[in-house]
């Protein structure tokens, strides 16, 4: 059988973007059962493993379900499915697209102009095979009073999207600020950066102005990590594998106002106030290095509890953004579309309003381009 023939290769190159999509389309079309997509999208288990439950579960099935999910995969990868050596579609198969991406016939239409635009991060086959990305979720503290009830499912849809946009997701829980601090040096030495055509650094905590709360802050013993050694260590200096790509940092956290910080937790608990030490204007400036290909997203959003029960959250709009408008928007043009989606207001009438703190891109980035049409190596 054709798909037993290429079934330990698919197993290793397949991405974890691929096979979401493989399996959204073999449970429209009744290939698998609910219960089967659910035992292979288990989140303890690893790319592999689902890739190979899936191949191994539709084999079983037989000739007609093994040539759908060749089919389905001529469509959602065309690069994969030529280098596996697979037969063609039948003509005239009809394929109906994931709300995810649109159909490969229309979109790679737009992805050869991009290809041809040197404004455009360039992506790969190899570059979009190396993707991997940095989220770090705070959520248990040691004071009681602040800790993150509800932050597990914001970690959870965040990986998930950047799974679903192909990137290996390194994944730390509950972190000091100076483990925070570690868990960047350790990634910028992550092997795939050479190879990779970007990165995403995710980070959801308490905050302050310019700070990332650890997990051991105490209003009399702070327990903080500076956000701008993010763009000390993933700038050129501190990780040159990364030069001249794309690094998309998203911070879920709170910032100081009027004057002073302020410490917002995102459970009904009250926020402790407290004056600044040193310069603030100094700290501004600090809080914004100028460092080269960076785009820096915040979320400005202190009564996180309100829109989970009451709206969407930070996370969740992110997703429902980039599930909707990945495929045809740049990554600025994103995160434009997810400051725009908080025209409402929070608690005691304050706008709730992420901000684009900083955008140093000197080209366009698409972050679902690889997913649907590589460029050759």
């Amino acid at each position: 059988m054709e798909l037993r023939r290429v079934a330990s290769q698919f197993v290793v190159k397949a991405s974890g973007a691929v096979l979401h999509q493989l399996l959204d389309r073999l449970l429209e079309d009744g290939v698998l059962k609910d219960e089967e997509g659910y035992s292979i999208r288990k989140e303890m288990l690893t790319r592999a493993s689902k890739a190979r439950r899936l191949i191994d579960c539709v084999i079983k099935k037989g000739h007609t379900a093994s040539k759908k999910l060749i089919d389905h995969l001529q469509k959602i990868d065309p690069v994969l499915h030529h280098e596996l050596g697979l037969s063609s579609a039948q003509p005239g198969m009809s394929v109906r697209p994931t709300p995810f991406v649109p159909i490969v016939e229309v979109f790679s239409k737009t992805e050869r102009r991009r290809k041809e635009n040197e404004q455009v991060y360039p992506v790969t086959q190899t570059s979009l095979r190396n993707r991997v990305a940095l989220l770090i979720t705070n959520v248990k503290f040691s004071e009681n009073l602040i800790i993150r009830r509800g932050a597990e499912k914001d970690e959870e849809n965040m990986e998930k999207l950047l799974s679903n946009l192909g990137y290996e997701v390194v994944k730390y829980t509950n972190l000091t600020g100076k483990a925070i601090d570690e868990a960047l040096i350790e990634f910028t030495k992550h092997p795939k950066l050479k190879h990779t055509d970007s990165v995403f650094v995710v980070i959801m905590s308490h905050g302050q102005l310019g700070k990332i709360l650890g997990v051991d802050w105490k209003e009399e013993k702070p327990d903080e990590f500076p956000i701008n050694n993010i763009f000390k260590h993933l700038g050129s200096k501190g990780c040159p594998a990364l030069i001249d790509k794309p690094k998309v940092i998203i911070i879920q956290a709170c910032r100081g106002e009027r004057g002073g910080r302020v410490l917002v937790s995102d459970s009904p608990n009250t926020a402790d106030y407290f004056s600044p030490p040193g310069d603030l204007e100094a700290n501004k400036f600090q809080h914004l290095p100028l460092e080269k290909d960076f785009i820096y997203l915040f979320s400005d959003m202190p009564e996180i509890i309100f829109f989970r029960q009451n709206r969407e959250s930070f996370i969740e709009n992110i997703v429902n953004v980039f599930r909707t408008k990945s495929y045809q928007k740049d990554i600025s043009q994103l995160f434009e579309e997810v400051v725009h989606s908080f025209t409402h207001t929070g608690l005691l009438g304050r706008p709730q309003m992420p901000a684009i703190i900083r955008c140093t891109l000197i080209k366009h980035f698409y972050p679902l381009t690889g997913i649907r049409y590589v460029a050759s190596c």
